[in-house]
């Protein structure tokens, strides 16, 4: 029984005003729209002339409307259910939404994904074999990226012969190749991009693009994923889908009269005159670039077996273990020169004393601690480069002063416990911008993961005070770092700021990210196994907004 996708897409809250934040729901793996592709052998002669290109004489390029981002939902393993809504169901398992794992190894950089393309005829089961490894290959995040999305805008003469069914969709000509290699280069990367959505019905884009993220296994399908020679050196494994043609042409029938509004006679002559030709032209001869031939498509059950396991293998050599190796690395090391710890004082000593006691009331702990946090973003924004300005005080005297030097500044705060900072760096800087990024840990991996992210859309021009209330392991502050950095905000732009943080986490982040600098109110030496700081205030989230379990629980 094949497994069934399910669409998810609630409205995006993005917007395209500056004073506007971007607003990413991040999931575990995107889903474009399910058409077959062509592939090409660049390098096979064919013995009869090639179909036709689908160019007619150049009348002009319309370009694709910008338009708000959307969120989208993605494909997801995760025994945890943290949606309601269903992906992916199948006969063994129903898979949820869920975040994102880290895409980073322990020093922060990025470790490169698997990325698995599959290629075979129109209607030849494509799809259905993507979707089998997802749901076999029971790993955390896995991205989706259909050929189909990268169709070109048609001009006015162009949809003229779409519309009687004589423009060539199977061509090599009909694909932006250019966008496809950059896009694909940027999911290699980690990085989010904005993937087109095309109309099958209108043959147009549509004026929303999905959001996507790369991941630990990325799946391109299409009929020409072998066709370009920079998109096949991206492929670490080349699956060709191999299907009888009268199965596919069946497929094919049901699927354009059905779904996209086409009549018999039309879908046959698309068929005979360009579908036909370009598969004998163009995709049959790209079998010499396939790892694996998977005949019968998705019913192969022992190909799709020994494909996951192979996968799964390339996965462990990777390795995306972080949490347990970030608290056992560094010991023994002197303090970094990005750490800025707050000065030492009576105040502070007392301050942290009642925070850390645990028979100190709820009500209390807010008062106390509310006070330490609009301390410690005082201090870190002393941090700041300054400039010498003059001004004229009321008695006419002129005044030797500074001023920040720094007129774009944002706050981001880590949730949830970083919420918990936001009012006073509103408190201290008049206006200032604020982002937010939803980190959570999975209680089955024990590793930190992206839920979901706001953001202004030009953050990469300020400066980001990054807040988070505790720090130990540096799991999640390390994340946080690696978006902000895949919104190309500069690594000396960033300033990570907390109450409390462990030697270990402070480590974690400097190894990492040298330019970053660090700022806390206290240094504590040691985490437990449950990577809370020793001796720590506790979840401070918990504490913080009431909801520590009871006793009795």
């Amino acid at each position: 029984m094949a497994a069934t996708f399910q669409q998810f897409d609630p409205p995006s809250s993005a917007s395209s005003d500056s004073d506007r934040c971007e607003d990413d729901r991040v999931f575990s793996s995107d889903i474009a729209c399910d058409e077959d592709n062509d592939v090409i052998d660049m390098y096979a002669v064919p013995q009869s002339p090639p179909p036709p290109s689908p160019r007619p004489p150049s009348t002009g390029s319309q370009k694709s409307p910008r338009s708000r981002r959307q969120r989208t939902t993605s494909l997801s393993q995760s025994t945890k259910k943290t949606c309601t809504e269903s992906i992916l169901r199948s006969h063994t398992r129903t898979i949820y939404t869920a975040g994102r794992p880290p895409w980073y190894d322990s020093t922060g950089q990025q470790v490169e994904p698997f990325v698995i393309g599959i290629c075979g005829g129109s209607a030849s089961g494509k799809t259905t074999v993507a979707e089998k490894i997802i749901e076999s290959l029971d790993v955390p995040w896995v991205t989706l990226l259909s050929m189909d999305s990268f169709y070109k805008v048609l001009n006015e003469k162009q949809h003229d012969l779409a519309a009687i069914n004589e423009y060539n969709f199977d061509h090599p000509d009909a694909f932006d190749f250019e966008l496809l290699a950059e896009t694909l280069q940027r999911l290699k990367e980690g990085k989010k991009v904005e993937v087109p959505i095309y109309n099958f019905v209108t043959h147009s884009r549509e004026s929303r693009t999905k959001t996507m993220y790369g991941a630990n296994v990325i799946i391109f399908e299409g009929i020409l994923t072998f066709y370009n020679a920079e998109v096949l050196r991206m492929l670490d494994m080349k699956l060709f889908v191999d299907t009888d043609a009268d199965v596919r042409l069946a497929r094919r029938l049901r699927r354009d009269i059905s779904q996209r509004g086409r009549d018999l006679e039309g879908v046959l002559k698309q068929y005979c005159n360009m579908v036909k030709p370009a598969f004998l032209h163009y995709i049959a001869p790209s079998m010499v670039h396939a790892d694996i031939i998977v005949p019968r498509g998705g019913d192969n059950t022992v190909a799709i077996e020994l494909i996951v396991h192979h996968v799964h293998t390339q996965l462990q050599k990777r390795g995306f273990k972080l949490r347990e190796k970030l608290a056992h690395s560094y010991i023994g090391q002197p303090l970094p020169d990005s750490l800025h710890l707050l000065p030492s004082t009576p105040q502070i000593c007392g301050l942290h004393t009642l925070i850390r006691n645990k028979e100190t009331p709820r009500d209390e702990f807010i008062f106390y601690s509310k006070r330490l946090i609009r301390l410690v973003i005082e201090y870190a924004l002393s941090l700041l480069p300054f400039k010498e300005v003059i001004v004229e005080t009321p008695q006419g005297v002129l005044y030797e002063g500074k001023r920040c030097a720094s007129e774009k500044i944002c706050g981001v705060s880590i949730l949830r416990a970083g919420e918990t900072m936001e009012q006073a760096v509103c408190d201290v800087c008049k206006d200032i911008r604020i982002g937010k990024i939803l980190i959570q840990t999975n209680f089955d991996t024990g590793e930190p993961e992206l839920y979901y992210l706001r953001l202004p859309k030009d953050i990469k021009d300020y400066k980001v005070v990054l807040m988070d209330a505790t720090v130990a392991t540096g799991a999640a502050a390390m994340m946080a770092i690696r978006v902000l950095l895949d919104h190309e905000v500069l690594e000396e732009n960033i300033m990570v700021v907390s109450l409390l943080m462990a030697e270990s986490g402070v480590h974690s982040i400097a190894y990492a990210f040298p330019n970053v600098q660090i700022v806390t109110s206290a240094l504590d030496k040691e985490i437990n196994e449950k990577f809370y700081v020793l001796p720590g205030i506790g979840n401070f989230g918990d504490r913080y907004f009431g909801t520590e379990p009871s006793e009795e629980c």
